[in-house]
């Protein structure tokens, strides 16, 4: 079930595009992984699901002038792909950072998160994740850093997705997120809001250090997974099994699992079956198919029987659900 609150929504609001128009407070209450991900205003998302159990989630957005301030939660062990709107800056506070990676690495304790608008990134959240976000007009942010005299760092595209701040900041921040959404319709100026908020990530970027420390083999180990991954998504509907993917990688059963571990927090085997059965999910939740045996079988699913069972016990449903939700 979903449900949708919009409150001080303009007709013919298109978002962020238009700052003035858009929505001061936007929540979604989703029980459907593929709602969730469409779920925050401007950005591209696409979810797979990896651990087992019905999804449920929520995203909680407030729209300050230049500035889109959110939380996401999500119940379930999530790898999602992610872009932020064009010129934007995003900078997020995981709340739980065991199991966090983004772009494969693991966020310290001292760690924010950024990414610039159309620098498409990955997260791998665990089970009963909750994530803080500020996102910024870049132009709006520069001109305040100008305007205040504060030399600010940005994020490069491609660049490192970590940087260092004081463990008080990254506290600050979450504090400050978490009333400007939890605040009740009406009760907060939002040009004092908007100062403050503005204000903050100033200071963060003002004082940020990149962190580029990562393990001796950090970098061969992302590469092993890129090859497989890139092999996978070539194959598409054809079955692959490990010792094809070691063969593919040019390594060992063990350094595959080490790599697989060590990057998405997963090991290939359990990759391999969500990747293909959150890519079913999607077909039957759209137009692409009429029947849940197209769907099974353009995915490399024979047996149905075996493949309703996996289904269920991923995503808590049968699939013959999922496509009657569809309508």
């Amino acid at each position: 079930m979903t449900r949708f609150t919009n409150i001080g929504l303009s007709e013919g609001s298109t978002g962020l595009a238009s700052a003035a128009c858009a929505p001061l407070r936007c929540s979604v209450f989703s029980d459907d992984l593929n709602e969730q991900a469409g779920g925050i205003t401007d950005w591209q998302q696409e979810y797979d699901q990896i651990s087992a159990g019905a999804f449920h989630g929520s995203i909680e957005e407030c729209h300050i002038g230049a500035l889109q301030v959110f939380r996401e939660h999500t119940s379930k062990t999530l790898r999602q792909t992610c872009e932020v709107w064009q010129d934007a800056i995003w900078v997020g506070i995981p709340v739980v950072r065991e199991g966090f990676r983004i772009n494969g690495e693991a966020p310290e304790s001292c760690d924010l998160l950024w990414r610039r608008g159309q620098d498409a990134f990955e997260l791998m959240t665990p089970d009963n994740s909750n994530i803080l976000s500020i996102a910024v007009h870049e132009q709006s942010l520069l001109q305040q850093a100008e305007a205040q005299g504060i030399a600010i760092q940005l994020p490069q595209i491609g660049g490192n997705p970590r940087i260092q701040v004081d463990p008080r900041q990254i506290e600050e921040m979450g504090v400050l997120i978490n009333r400007v959404i939890s605040a009740s319709a009406g009760s907060i100026d939002r040009s004092i809001h908007e100062d403050l908020v503005m204000q903050t990530l100033l200071n963060v970027l003002h004082d940020a250090k990149i962190n580029d420390r990562v393990t001796p083999s950090h970098a061969h180990r992302k590469a092993v997974v890129k090859r497989v991954r890139e092999h996978v998504a070539k194959t598409g509907s054809l079955p692959v099994t490990l010792t094809e993917l070691c063969e593919i990688a040019c390594v060992s059963r063990r350094t595959l699992q080490y790599s697989f571990e060590s990057i998405l927090g997963i090991n290939p085997k359990l990759y391999l079956r969500t990747n293909r059965l959150n890519q079913v999910r999607r077909r039957l939740s759209s137009s692409e198919t009429e029947s849940v045996s197209d769907a099974a079988a353009h995915y490399g699913f024979y047996h149905l029987s075996q493949f309703a069972t996996d289904y269920k016990r991923l995503f808590g449903e049968l699939p013959s659900q999922t496509l009657a939700r569809r309508g």
